[in-house]
């Protein structure tokens, strides 16, 4: 009871301090949806403002779930979740942060030689190095470097060493980088828009938009399986969606960062994606 009694308190000290947090449990994974919310049935995420009306309690969306507000944070719905939690997570980029995790002292090494220096928190392999500013984040920019900021959590470890620096040029170009090997690896969708200004004649904005979203939580609600996972997910929205010319590189980015946060290599994401539009000859 103590150890949940310390991690709900500093959750809410951070919470104070404009950091959303979430209780991290066993694996140091965000807690899986309610029945309610399971593969996003209810519409979106809580902190998604394009992706629903969804506004439940539970402690749901995995990174979504993260918040400033004590009244959620320290509520019966969440009670059980602290219980069971190990750790405490947060959303960098919900708090305009980005945690470049070095998970190798080759990796720590190379950020102390290549990156401007920054406020550090000691991890159980490496360091995160933690700039001011919000980005993008993406899995393996280099052997065992990760950015954590937007749609990601990081694990709190503590409030490090040093100052919070500006986030510089040199972490944004690590990930401008990346979507060029996405779009040469798995191409664009080359089929032509159909006529009517380039939308989809048979679906709307929104609803290409909703099952972006689903997908995204499909792979990271995998607990298992999960290369099978993505390669069904990116069949399904390629099915759905890859004949009518509106899906786009931001969105096949992100069906990637999600298969990547669930620990796939960018060249398995890479195949997969390939294999699906192989499959639906494409």
């Amino acid at each position: 009871m103590s150890g949940t009694h310390d991690l709900l308190r500093t959750a809410l000290d951070l919470a104070a301090d404009g950091l959303p947090v979430l209780p991290l449990r066993r694996g140091k994974v965000p807690f899986g949806n309610c029945r309610t919310c399971t593969r996003n049935a209810c519409g979106g995420r809580p902190n998604m403002k394009t992706s629903g009306p969804c506004q439940c309690p539970d402690v749901c969306h995995a990174w979504a779930a993260a918040t400033t507000n004590p009244r959620v944070i320290g509520s019966p719905q969440w009670a059980p979740a602290w219980r069971q939690a190990v750790g405490i997570g947060y959303h960098p980029g919900g708090a305009n942060l980005t945690v470049v995790d070095l998970d190798s002292p080759a990796a720590v090494t190379w950020a102390r030689q290549s990156l401007p220096p920054t406020r550090t928190v000691a991890t159980m392999r490496g360091q995160h190095w933690i700039y001011q500013g919000a980005m993008r984040s993406v899995n393996g920019v280099r052997p065992g470097v990760d950015i954590k900021s937007t749609m990601a959590y990081a694990r709190w470890r503590g409030p490090g060493t040093g100052t919070t620096t500006a986030l510089p040029d040199e972490v944004r170009a690590l990930v401008v980088r990346e979507p060029a090997t996405v779009r040469r690896v798995p191409p664009a969708i080359t089929a032509a828009a159909p006529a009517g200004g380039g939308e989809c004649r048979h679906r709307t904005p929104a609803y290409l938009e909703r099952g972006i979203v689903m997908a995204e939580q499909r792979i990271i609600d995998a607990r298992s399986s999960v290369h099978t996972t993505v390669y069904r997910t990116f069949l399904a929205v390629l099915s759905t969606h890859g004949r009518c010319g509106c899906l786009t590189d931001a969105h096949i980015a992100r069906l990637f960062t999600a298969a990547q946060a669930k620990g796939e290599s960018l060249r398995h994401c890479a195949d997969a994606w390939a294999n699906a539009r192989t499959a639906l000859g494409m």
